[in-house]
């Protein structure tokens, strides 16, 4: 079973389900063609302009940045002051909070980013909680010019993009002012408490 499946099992029957063999880093790699993808799909609930697609059960409010290729799907909201960019989709009831960031990510029902966020090329499953401040990284600042890599049962994950966020499982829960670091896996159920650091980066030295 794939990463997709075992961490995401709604995968296979959403919209992106014929990418449920695809690696995490892949999806979110080539995140602006697939949500393109995605916007031929879409049936006459949407609201369709400029690569943007908003359910006509969505709600929006002013001063929200939405760049395309983006799909927003029924029963979303995003909150005063939120950024979302670099090919997203939101499947279901998903919650951007005020001041929250989306970049290259997918996010499937029921998640929520509260707000002062910042999800970048990364996949969360249904359910996923993240508190105010809470952050998945995408880009190894500390490492310059190094791709992401990490450690996952053990194994040495190589996914040789610059960029990678996270893969995370449906129901985790990040606390308040946690960090995620580029390269990692949740599994469902994942609690990161208050100011926790989730970090399986493996340095350029050591790989």
């Amino acid at each position: 079973m794939s990463l997709l499946l075992r961490h995401i099992p709604a995968f296979s029957d959403c919209a992106l389900a014929d990418l449920a063999d695809e690696t995490p880093w892949a999806l979110t790699a080539a995140a602006p063609a697939v949500v393109r993808r995605l916007l031929d799909r879409l049936g006459t609930d949407f609201c369709l302009a400029d690569e943007v697609a908003v359910h006509r059960s969505a709600r929006i409010e002013p001063g929200a940045v939405l760049k395309g290729p983006l799909v927003v799907g029924p029963r979303c909201f995003v909150g005063h002051g939120a950024t979302l960019r670099g090919g997203a989709w939101l499947e279901e009831a998903c919650t951007i909070g005020p001041g929250a960031e989306l970049k290259a990510s997918f996010l499937f029902a029921g998640t929520a980013l509260a707000h002062f966020n910042f999800v970048g090329e990364s996949v969360v499953g249904r359910g996923v909680n993240l508190e105010a401040g809470a952050v998945i990284a995408n880009h190894r600042n500390e490492w310059p010019g190094a791709t992401v890599a990490f450690r996952y049962d053990g194994a040495l994950i190589e996914t040789g993009l610059p960029k990678f966020g996270a893969l995370v499982g449906d129901g985790a829960r990040l606390g308040a002012n946690a960090v995620v670091a580029p390269g990692a896996i949740l599994r469902p159920g994942t609690v990161v408490p208050r100011l926790g650091l989730v970090d399986h980066g493996v340095p350029p030295d050591l790989r």
